[in-house]
């Protein structure tokens, strides 16, 4: 067993410390977590009190075998310096949109540490979540078995190529946004015809939550599982005609697209 140790207890730093500690991958007695917000920690000390709370992060990492850096990727480099004098022979992952394994290799240069992209999302935090695991890695089986195994609690992983991370923060990484979204735009529309507003949101989650494990669990196509619901001249087949009218599938491919480009720009700065 690893100690592992969380640097930044952001949305998804915290999310992911709450999926692999419920799943019981790790005792809370195996992690450590640092932030620099002590708000943060003393919220998490009150909910999780078992898991070690430090004040810096070369402290955390002179803890830890394994290093998740949970950081907003402006501020990654700035961390990974801090902690560099502790690196020896640690393993980092870094979930940092824009950071490549070859941004991560160089700020990691000088160091004998390892290093492993992954791109989780905030689901994580129920055991749902969704994780990408990039393929090229310079951790040993061992260690990538082991990272893997932390998502594998948070929810569901794939491993693929670096191309095509970009893609996957479109998708996965960012997307929760997208459907919260419309989640708020579901139930305002069912306030608007008279419903409380909490069962509104009751319904429209559900109808997502539902809507999503038929497409995992059937294995058939969506477009196949809409047209069950389109009876002909129903009123179902009315709301399809005006998203299509508004631009509904449009706008969410163009919104993915922007969000894949500013992952891309973030790359190469």
């Amino acid at each position: 067993m690893k100690r592992v140790g969380l640097i930044g207890a952001g949305n998804m730093g915290s999310a992911i410390l709450r999926g692999m500690l419920a799943a019981d991958y790790l005792r809370p007695t195996d992690v450590a977590v640092c932030d620099v917000s002590r708000r943060k920690l003393e919220e998490l000390s009150r909910e999780l009190p078992s898991v070690t709370y430090v004040d810096s992060a070369q402290e955390l990492t002179s803890l830890c075998q394994m290093i998740i850096l949970a950081v907003k990727p402006n501020y990654l480099r700035g961390v990974i310096d801090d902690i560099r004098g502790a690196l020896h022979g640690k393993a980092v992952i870094s979930i940092a949109a824009g950071w490549t394994v070859e941004m991560l290799e160089d700020a990691l240069e000088g160091t004998d540490a390892t290093c492993l992209r992954v791109m989780p999302n905030t689901p994580a935090m129920v055991g749902e979540g969704m994780t990408a695991i990039c393929d090229n890695s310079t951790f040993s089986k061992e260690d990538f078995a082991f990272a893997k195994g932390i998502f594998d609690a948070c929810g569901r992983t794939v491993i693929l190529p670096e191309r095509l991370f970009d893609g996957v923060i479109a998708i996965s990484g960012s997307s929760p946004a997208y459907v919260f979204m419309m989640i708020e735009a579901m139930a305002d529309a069912g306030v608007k015809e008279g419903l409380p507003r909490a069962c509104a949101y009751e319904m429209a989650a559900q109808a997502l939550l539902g809507s999503a494990l038929m497409v995992l669990q059937s294995g058939t196509h969506p477009a196949s599982l809409k047209d069950a619901v389109c009876s002909p001249g129903g009123t179902t087949i009315e709301a399809v005609e005006m998203l299509e009218r508004r631009g509904f599938r449009a706008a969410i491919m163009d919104a993915m697209g922007a969000c894949a480009e500013k992952s891309r720009i973030m790359s190469k700065q």
